[in-house]
């Protein structure tokens, strides 16, 4: 097969463009896959961290008989317990209080986690509990005592969306998978009014490029409807899209190791405040949005969420204390009737268009293996082709097959104190070794930040194995700094920058435009 020419091209580089090329890759089809930003840059790095079934619209199908919203919670109950299996590190099981004000809530919500539970069957994570106010607040000093009656206990899952891309992304690639960020699709190349290809231009070196496929799937979440109209101008929207607005906070708003969730606040959306990364992570809003590549928090958002993670988590946060924010934008799938994007299920939609553009939308990160599979049998229903089935229910992502206790003991044993080691295992897990070994032929053992355990050996690592371009690629996205502490990633910058250089050999002017282009955008905020 020539260098340019594939089974299947995947347009989208977020968590179901990297799923659908794992399992495509899986089965033996040859991938290309194309992000016209840096991977994960978009929704998939900037989701609630969650690994869930989603208790909300468990609600709706109790309450108006909703099938569909039943069989949502199912599926994301069952891929949630796959998903902790396959990136163990990288996703973990969290436990929510959410706390109760009125005596009637009590029974109610109760009563609908127990049936969240049952639910998942034998792949639940730990039963529901009530708790007595005393007891709640015992679990969680966090919450807001006053008038206080009582709480509910529950299981999800909790994990690292932008660092799960990359770990999708890297075993695609093991398995054969061409991988391209920074590449633009421009056009859509159609034979005989069939697409076969795709014309790009690559966004950082100016090159255009064409490259053929039997099958082209538009993976693009927020911008499908983009990609539609590349292939059809006249195309009907399939999907709209909603903001989510976080905010991040020391530690010392929410100092459990459980986190707490709200599930419907004065104006009926609901609020998570969760552990992360040794920090609080408090979201999420839900408003209509335009789509648009970089979204950032209004501040009517951010206002928001202060105010109501003060009502009701009485965290007395101002202004001052939030260490950085960050929006992402959601695909959601038109629902004829429904016109509010609140309302809007997260379920997923493909369509195939008549010059056969497959597209896969809509849906939410825990469902992305789940549409990914559903993706590849119809990709390879169209193409006709006899491959094995799915494998994806088992499979371990790259970073994974190494046990966290021996990784992480080695690391330290090679010289990297214990508290980088532990960063770098739930950062890259078994991968970490290969950082090591970098560190020990470099002497790159230093810290980026003193109040951050990443570690210098990180950049040539992350430029040579994870598809780093810019200073933001590994900021944002590979270490999570700037996604948890603006202030000590712009203090950070310039030292990545100068570690950058040397491995790639910038001029003067590219370093120069390169740091001035992430510290602006480190200044306007996510």
């Amino acid at each position: 097969m020539k260098d340019n020419s594939f089974d299947i091209i995947v347009i989208g580089g977020g968590a179901t463009g990297g799923g659908v090329a794992l399992d495509a890759a899986l089965r033996g089809f040859s991938v290309a896959l194309f992000e016209q930003n840096d991977f994960a840059e978009g929704s998939s790095s900037r989701s609630t961290k969650l690994v869930h079934g989603g208790v909300r619209y468990l609600e709706a199908a109790v309450k108006h008989l909703d099938k569909k919203s039943f069989d949502l919670v199912r599926e994301g109950l069952h891929e949630r317990a796959i998903f902790l299996k396959n990136a163990p590190h990288l996703a973990q099981r969290v436990k929510l209080v959410t706390p109760l004000y009125r005596w009637l809530e009590i029974p109610y919500i109760y009563a609908g986690l127990l049936l969240y539970d049952l639910l998942s069957g034998k792949e639940s994570l730990g039963r529901s509990r009530l708790l007595s106010p005393k007891e709640a607040l015992k679990e969680n000093p966090s919450i807001n005592p006053k008038a206080l009656k009582g709480a509910v206990s529950y299981y999800d899952g909790a994990f690292n969306d932008s660092r799960m891309v990359i770990a999708l992304l890297q075993s695609a690639e093991e398995l054969g998978a061409k991988l391209y960020n920074y590449h633009k699709v421009e056009r859509l190349i159609k034979e005989s009014g069939k697409v076969c290809g795709v014309a790009l231009k690559d966004r950082l070196g100016g090159e255009e490029r064409e490259f053929r496929a039997k099958l082209v799937i538009n993976a693009t979440g927020p911008f499908t409807d983009k990609i539609r109209r590349l292939d059809d101008a006249n195309a009907e929207p399939l999907i709209v899209t909603s903001v989510g607005t976080h905010i991040v906070l020391e530690h010392r708003f929410l100092p459990a190791p459980n986190g707490l969730m709200i599930p419907k606040t004065s104006d009926g959306r609901v609020l998570f405040a969760l552990p992360w990364q040794g920090r609080c992570l408090v979201g999420t809003t839900d408003l209509p949005a335009d789509t648009t590549e970089h979204p950032r928090p209004s501040e009517e958002e951010i206002d928001y969420l202060i105010e109501h993670a003060n009502r009701y988590f009485g965290m007395k946060i101002a202004r001052s204390d939030l260490l950085t924010t960050f929006a992402g934008l959601r695909p959601l799938v038109r629902r004829e009737g429904v016109t509010s994007t609140a309302r809007l299920l997260r379920e997923f939609a493909t369509e195939l268009s008549e010059s056969r553009l497959l597209t896969i939308t809509g849906g939410k990160w825990t469902g992305y293996r789940a549409m990914a599979e559903h993706t590849v049998d119809t990709a390879a229903k169209i193409l006709n082709e006899e491959r094995a089935e799915c494998r994806t229910h088992d499979y371990k992502v790259v970073g994974s097959r190494g046990e966290r206790a021996l990784v992480v003991k080695s690391l330290i044993e090679s010289g990297i104190e214990e508290q980088s080691a532990r960063y770098l295992y739930s950062r890259y897990g078994d991968r970490s070794t290969k950082i090591a070994q970098i560190a020990k032929k470099e002497g790159l053992y230093g810290r980026i930040h003193p109040g951050f355990p990443a570690i210098e050996a990180e950049i040539p690592y992350t430029i040579e194995y994870e598809y780093v371009k810019r200073p933001l690629d590994y900021l944002a996205r590979r270490c999570n700094m700037a996604m948890e502490d603006r202030d000590m990633a712009l203090k950070s910058l310039p030292r990545v920058v100068e570690l950058m250089t040397m491995k790639l050999k910038w001029d003067r002017k590219r370093r120069e435009d390169e740091k001035i282009l992430a510290r602006d955008y480190l200044k306007e905020g996510f």
